[in-house]
Formats: structure tokens, C-alpha cells, sequence
């Protein structure tokens, strides 16, 4: 028997919703699988918490987290909250705390949805994009000083260390490699921004040189923009910084359906610390306690931790199974022109995960 410790962190909003329907997703594959077992704890972290101890968790916060197999997320804001104080004093100090550094956001075409792109076919927008997680333009190097006077000044900084740079081109690189179309592309910016940018250029040059069977390319993040939406088919795997993969991830999941079926992991590679799961859209307050969010990004989210831990059958039976809920309309939520709630859609994957479904397929 083999059993996984995983954290559940609902945070604000409907991840309060979504991220119990995770677990129960979770549960239900358990089932339906020998040999396989969860144990949660969960952490109700978050704006609620900040309320009434003054901070979104704990100072030994990750300490409680660090035996965990992996972390399921929900989200980190809320309208009473200033948002830099939700997100660096939670998601962030978690990524970062244990080097997340790579954060892959999966998107494609699920069946059933009706996606923007009209003349795109479902095999044209299959990507993978991979973000920077650790530094960049999300590093928290800068200040404001003068603050009130007209000569008042801010700056954030960009940190990129090479280090850092290699590492994610190469886990990039890698993940190409491992897909049928062994194809990258690197998005950049140092037409204008002409250190930290032009360093990654040079870096990514320097990489691609190990990986001599992944066809790769360069592109502008503003041309990438309108390459998703024009040539979605001349994509695959994509590369970007903190800030550029944090603002084309949610082109892509729009350009796919709904950000609410878009899963993210913030993975540490070297499987020093536990990854962390979530779906990406957000904490969603104007429809928060209603049972109307879409619970499929967390789902999917599920799959990205089943196949972290190395339960690729069980990640692959869960995947088929939000594929066919998908499928059917009339278990469609608001976000993609349905009805259907939260636990409609929870129950139906969950049904399709029943023993008796695994036999009769």
C-alpha cells in the first residue's frame, strides 16, 4: 500500500469550494485504485486567517508543510486585502520557500468546450507552457521611498541570475524533448530590455546546443501574443520569464475555453521539497459560496499531482474522466455557457473514477 501525504490549502473564494473537490477527486481514484492511499491535512490559511492573526500563514508555515508529498491549492486574494499582501504572504512565500521553480501550465482544447479560436482545430492549441517561478520580475527586489511627496519613487526590479536561467530553459528544454513534437520556443524581449533579457537569449543559445533533436525558436512576447491567437498550430512548448509566462498562460487558457478549466503546477524538480497544485482562476469572490465555479481547473490540477507522484494510471484515468464530463453540455458551468454547479460536475467525475466504471471500461 502506498500511501501519499498531501496538504490541502483552499485559501480565499471558491478555492474553498474547488479545493474540497479536489480532495473528494482524489479520494475517489484511491478507491477505485489497489494499492493506493492518501492522507490529507489541511491548512486553512489565507485572508481569513490574516484577519485574525495579522498575517496569510504562519512564520513556521512551510515547516508544517515539508514532510507533505505534494500541496493541493485553491487561491490567494481577497477584496478586503491588498493584493501583494495576499499573494506574497502565502502562494509566494510558499513557491518560493521551497524553490518551485518551474511552473507548468498545461492548455489545450479539452472535448466539448466551445473555444474562442473558430478556425482552430482541437489538435491545434496543445501547449505547454513553462514559467519561471523563483525570480525575474517577481523577485521582490525594489522599494518606494518618499512616499505621500511629489517626489515620491517605486521600483521593482528584474533579477535574473543565471543560475536560475539555465535551470528552467533546461527543465524547458527537457520537457520538449520528452513530447512527440520536440519543439520549443523561447519568448523574450531584449529588443528592449537589454541586460537580464539579452542574458537570456545568449543562455537559451547556450542550452538548446545540448539538445540537438528539439527544434526551437525565439519570439517577442508582444509577436507571441498574436502568434496564439493566429498560429496556434506553430506551437508547442513555450518558455517564458515570471511576469511574460504569468500573462500568456492566461491568453492560453482564455484561447482555450475558460481560465476556469486551466491547471498549473509549481513544481521543484529535484523533489527537494513538495510541488503545489491549483487551478489558476483566481479567487473569484462574485461567485464565491454560490456552487457555480468550475471545479475542472483543480481536477486537472489533480491529474498534473497524480503524474508528479509518479501514478501515471491513476493521473490517466482521472484526465479521462474530466474529458468525458466535458464532453457532456449539460454538465457545463456558467464560465463555459452551462448550468450545471460545482458538485454536479464533482459527482459526475467522481462517478466516472466508481470501481464499477473502471470495469465496465
Amino acid at each position: 500500500m502506498k500511501t501519499y501525504r498531501i496538504a490541502t490549502i483552499p485559501g480565499d473564494g471558491i478555492g474553498k469550494e474547488v479545493v474540497p473537490a479536489g480532495r473528494e477527486v482524489l479520494e475517489a481514484v484511491a478507491a477505485s485504485t489497489p494499492g493506493l492511499r492518501f492522507e490529507f491535512e489541511n491548512f486553512d490559511w489565507g485572508g481569513d486567517w490574516y484577519r485574525e492573526h495579522g498575517v496569510m500563514m504562519p512564520a513556521d508555515g512551510l515547516d508544517a508543510l515539508r514532510d507533505k508529498d505534494a500541496i493541493l491549492f485553491g487561491s490567494a486574494g481577497d477584496p478586503h486585502i491588498p493584493d501583494h499582501v495576499t499573494l506574497w504572504g502565502l502562494r509566494l512565500k510558499i513557491c518560493q520557500g521551497f524553490d518551485q521553480y518551474a511552473n507548468v501550465r498545461p492548455t489545450r482544447i479539452l472535448p466539448g468546450i466551445d473555444a474562442p479560436l473558430k478556425r482552430c482545430a482541437a489538435e491545434d492549441l496543445n501547449w505547454v507552457i513553462v514559467r519561471e517561478n523563483s525570480e525575474g520580475e517577481y523577485s521582490g527586489v525594489g522599494g518606494r521611498v518618499h512616499q505621500g511627496h511629489p517626489i515620491e519613487a517605486a521600483t521593482d526590479v528584474t533579477m535574473m541570475t543565471r543560475v536560475g536561467v539555465e535551470r528552467i530553459l533546461r527543465f524547458a528544454f527537457k520537457l520538449a524533448q520528452s513530447r512527440p513534437r520536440k519543439q520549443l520556443t523561447v519568448v523574450t524581449k531584449s529588443n528592449a530590455q537589454r541586460h537580464a533579457m539579452v542574458m537570456w537569449d545568449q543562455i537559451a543559445n547556450e542550452v538548446a546546443a545540448e539538445f540537438p533533436d528539439v527544434r526551437w525558436d525565439k519570439e517577442l512576447v508582444d509577436a507571441m501574443t498574436a502568434r496564439m491567437v493566429n498560429k496556434p498550430a506553430t506551437l508547442d512548448t513555450i518558455v517564458a520569464t515570471n511576469l511574460h509566462a504569468d500573462i500568456l498562460s492566461d491568453l492560453a487558457a482564455a484561447l482555450a475555453g475558460s481560465l476556469g478549466i486551466a491547471p498549473t503546477g509549481n513544481i521543484d524538480p529535484e523533489h527537494r521539497y513538495p510541488s503545489m497544485f491549483e487551478p489558476i482562476h483566481g479567487s473569484a469572490f462574485d461567485i464565491m459560496g454560490k456552487g457555480l465555479a468550475n471545479p475542472v481547473g483543480t481536477f486537472w490540477s489533480v491529474v498534473m499531482l497524480l503524474e508528479h507522484l509518479g501514478e501515471h494510471a491513476a493521473a490517466a484515468r482521472v484526465m479521462q474522466a474530466i474529458e468525458a464530463v466535458t464532453a457532456t453540455p449539460a454538465l457545463h458551468t456558467g464560465d463555459l455557457g452551462g448550468t450545471a454547479t460545482t458538485a454536479q460536475v464533482t459527482s459526475a467525475v467522481c462517478e466516472r473514477l466508481a470501481p464499477a466504471q473502471r470495469k465496465a471500461a
